[in-house]
């Protein structure tokens, strides 16, 4: 991986496909790193875009940081300080769950840095079940994940990938149980983060929202239809995926975002 000091961190990322191709950013989820994305990834370098996939500071290959460090607006701050680093403006930004915190942070806050804007099993707003999800942060912190993966596994993923037990959920599986303590600090971030329904007001930028159809944490319509009007965007719902609908439904969150690309482009 390439790495990018930024914004007082350092970010890995991979940055593949054409350098003159259209750039499309990624942006992870909790829990998983910028390889959730690769047959997204794969799918749009094969077509022409030149893709940038990044792991969040405190996650993944990127550099540690303190829990105070890691709300989701720094984060967000970190994703357009890595796109004017790589001189990629304007670019198309595609993010899931926690990716797509950022995503519609930065169509709010820096919309000349996007084409558009794509928030996949995500949320505009505060979290709706901190008091369900605050024990289990402090627990991550304690203890890590080994213990909890199943109820991890639960929040982030359909019922449908789940009764599957596929290569992809195993690998998946077995990355999170080794996740360390240091996850419950970016969990923090994630479950403490501020709204952003009233910033996304008159959007400038193209946003797209996709729910998955069986999603435990953001089910539709907070994932879908709450998000596209508050920014006055569009929202489709991806049968047979839950919280990850990038991994779980890659083929059909590619079509959604080929046409959410080019009616950008038309406009």
């Amino acid at each position: 991986m390439q790495r990018a000091k930024v914004n007082g961190t350092e970010l890995a990322y991979v940055d593949a496909g054409p350098r003159d191709g259209v750039p499309i950013v990624f942006s992870h989820s909790l829990f998983f790193d910028h390889t959730m994305f690769d047959a997204l990834a794969g799918k749009f370098t094969a077509d022409g875009y030149r893709v940038v996939a990044y792991d969040h500071r405190g996650q993944g290959e990127s550099a540690p940081a303190p829990r105070e460090e890691l709300a989701v607006d720094v984060l967000a701050e970190d994703a357009a300080a890595l796109i004017e680093h790589l001189d990629l403006a304007p670019c198309h930004v595609v993010g899931n769950s926690l990716g797509g915190f950022v995503a519609l942070r930065l169509a709010a806050r820096r919309p000349e840095l996007l084409r558009t804007a794509a928030a996949l099993g995500s949320s505009a707003e505060e979290e709706y079940k901190l008091a369900e999800f605050a024990p289990l942060v402090d627990h991550l912190t304690e203890h890590g994940t080994a213990d909890v993966v199943d109820t991890v596994m639960y929040i982030m993923f359909g019922d449908s990938s789940l009764a599957q037990e596929s290569s992809m959920t195993s690998t998946w599986r077995a990355a999170i149980a080794r996740l360390e303590p240091r996850i419950g600090d970016a969990a923090h971030g994630v479950i403490h983060r501020g709204r952003i329904v009233e910033e996304l007001a008159g959007c400038r930028v193209p946003v797209l929202a996709v729910a998955g159809s069986e999603d435990h944490a953001y089910p539709p319509p907070i994932s879908s239809v709450n998000i596209a009007d508050a920014a006055g965007g569009r929202h489709v719902t991806v049968d047979a995926a839950g919280h990850s609908v990038a991994l779980e439904q890659p083929e059909a969150v590619a079509e959604h975002l080929e046409k959410h690309f080019a009616t950008a482009e038309r406009s």
